[in-house]
């Protein structure tokens, strides 16, 4: 047997476990602090990092004005910004860094963490916690039989894509509103 067909239904189920586990009320949280925003960043590296970009993109699609950290365009960041930064063990040492400088410019700061106990999303104006297993995460987490932080990376994408629809819904956008900002020269 393959590992699609021996591995599938385990992993959907870590997904779905992890996922149904983030609190109601830190999400609506979040989506509050998205939304009083005059601009967002939004930061992370390797496969988080890839979360936090499709993030991005939708939120653009939604009509904030967004910026991924690091890009060469990237204007500097200051109070009335929200910095939305996806740190699975809490503790990456390059983001922590990028997180006490965003931090001293006075703008709001959101962590999408699998250790919401570590010193950088404790730090934060609110940490989004995702229960799911982290490379080099610890505590009550969601466990999977996937590699390194597989799992959060997945639950992370997810738990992007959830917020996508409730700013949608708060904001009365369609798809069709959303698709009407797809960039157009592809």
């Amino acid at each position: 047997m393959s590992a699609l067909g021996g591995h599938r239904a385990s992993v959907v189920a870590e997904i779905g476990k992890a996922v149904a586990a983030v609190d109601e009320a830190q999400f609506s949280a979040a989506a509050d602090l998205i939304e009083s925003a005059e601009r967002i960043f939004v930061i992370g590296v390797g496969r988080e990092g890839l979360a936090a970009r499709a993030f991005a993109m939708r939120l653009m699609h939604l009509g904030f004005e967004v910026h991924v950290g690091w890009d060469d365009t990237t204007p500097n960041v200051r109070a009335g910004d929200v910095l939305v930064m996806v740190n699975g063990s809490g503790r990456i040492g390059h983001l922590d860094y990028v997180f006490g400088k965003v931090a001293q410019s006075g703008a709001k700061t959101l962590v999408v963490t699998g250790v919401p106990s570590a010193n950088t999303p404790q730090s934060a104006t609110l940490a989004l916690w995702v229960p799911a297993a982290v490379y080099l995460g610890e505590g009550d987490l969601v466990c999977s039989i996937q590699p390194m932080g597989s799992l959060f990376e997945q639950c992370a994408l997810i738990v992007f894509d959830l917020m996508i629809l409730e700013l949608a819904e708060r904001r009365g956008l369609s798809f069709a509103d959303l698709a009407a900002r797809h960039r157009n020269f592809e």
